[in-house]
């Protein structure tokens, strides 16, 4: 064998030829052992271990139209990143890392808030992420994790390698969505009930909320809030109605006016805080929707001489590690990502029961009481 074939991966072919016999015969000597006699096949398993060949498990998988594979594509909660070698700036009031004349990004400069900011990081994704790889790990079944902004063009591109699709959707992943549905099973993360065929995986907004809205009013008295952050979405739609609602039942009214607290890109929040505090007309207490929206608050704040919880209550939605370490340790609420995570990868893999409608598994989330509110701890 010349020092070209041996660098060469042995093929199906390479196979065939070495024990002279047909390409099938080498595809039943590995998939349907019963079809060939005890010394073909142990002649084909024999030139397989002289020629260190190994059957594809994806090649395996499109002949049999399945790739054992489940995907996890994260989408509308991924930031854009910079790329360090362009140096294109990708998120508000952080500067990215510079390279050293040998073209290195020096540890000091990766080791400072940039790269650890948790405003600039889907904390929510990675822990439902972290549920789906353990329970995939757990069922013996691969994963695909992939990620994409603004086209639907890498979620039909994962779509196409995997027996079953779970999604943090955004209106542009529909399209490819829509196209995939009849032929792979699709899990969507905190997507709220449709008229399509997808599965569900979400927590009870509404009912986290009037759970965080019922232990300000009640245990510290509170009777101005706020809202902070973008209810486009469903889930921090859900949020926000569940947080009026629980304000009504108490004979209270949320404030009018929702505050702007993106975590991608351009926001209006500290225009809108420095106004507030300008005209005396702070709030009480700043509700977010997210824990990052949160993060960004405290900081602001904090930047602005206000002392949380003294001045201003602030409060998140999510339940993050961050949400510990934060300064103060941020009251929250708490959803079960790694529970979310594992539910999805279950359902995708065919265990969670029979199909025969689309699941909608919703969990109830817990309310974390911690400093930013006034509680101790």
């Amino acid at each position: 064998m010349s020092e070209a074939d041996a660098a060469r991966r042995p093929t199906v072919y390479d196979v065939a030829q070495e024990a002279r016999v047909s390409i099938a015969s080498v595809s039943f000597a590995f998939r349907r052992p019963d079809k060939l006699s005890d010394a073909t096949r142990e002649r084909v398993l024999e030139a397989a271990r002289r020629l260190g060949y190994a059957p594809s498990a994806a090649a395996r998988g499109l002949a049999h139209g399945r790739t054992g594979t489940l995907g996890l594509h994260a989408f509308d909660l991924l930031l854009e990143r910079a790329d360090p070698l362009t140096q294109t700036p990708s998120f508000t009031g952080l500067a990215m890392p510079r390279l050293d004349a040998d073209g290195v990004i020096p540890w000091a400069q990766t080791d400072d808030d940039v790269l650890s900011d948790p405003r600039a990081f889907p904390l929510y994704v990675d822990e439902v992420q972290r549920g789906f790889e353990l329970e995939c790990w757990a069922l013996g079944r691969p994963v695909m994790l992939s990620s994409g902004a603004g086209t639907d063009v890498s979620v039909a591109d994962t779509a196409g390698r995997v027996d079953g699709l779970a999604i943090f959707p955004s209106p542009q992943t529909a399209p490819a969505l829509a196209r995939y549905a009849p032929t792979i099973p699709i899990v969507l993360f905190s997507a709220a009930p449709g008229d399509d065929h997808h599965h569900r995986v979400r927590v009870d907004n509404a009912g986290g909320m009037r759970a965080l809205a019922d232990h300000l009013v009640r245990e510290h008295g509170i009777r101005d809030i706020a809202f902070v952050g973008r209810p486009e979405a469903s889930d921090t739609a859900e949020r926000l109605i569940g947080l009026q609602d629980g304000l009504a039942d108490l004979g209270l009214l949320l404030r009018p006016q929702v505050m702007d607290a993106t975590v991608r890109g351009e926001d209006d929040l500290v225009p809108q805080l420095r106004a507030l505090i300008a005209d005396g007309r702070m709030p009480r207490a700043l509700v977010c929707a997210t824990d990052q929206h949160a993060f960004a608050v405290l900081d602001t704040l904090a930047a602005e001489g206000l002392r949380v919880p003294d001045d201003v209550v602030v409060t998140g939605f999510d339940g993050t590690l961050a949400a510990r370490l934060s300064s103060p340790p941020l009251t929250t609420v708490r959803q079960p990502m790694e529970a979310m995570g594992r539910a999805a990868a279950r359902i995708l893999a065919g265990v969670a029961g029979p199909a025969d409608r689309p699941f909608d598994v919703v969990f109830e989330p817990r309310l974390v009481v911690r400093r930013s509110c006034g509680c101790p701890g």
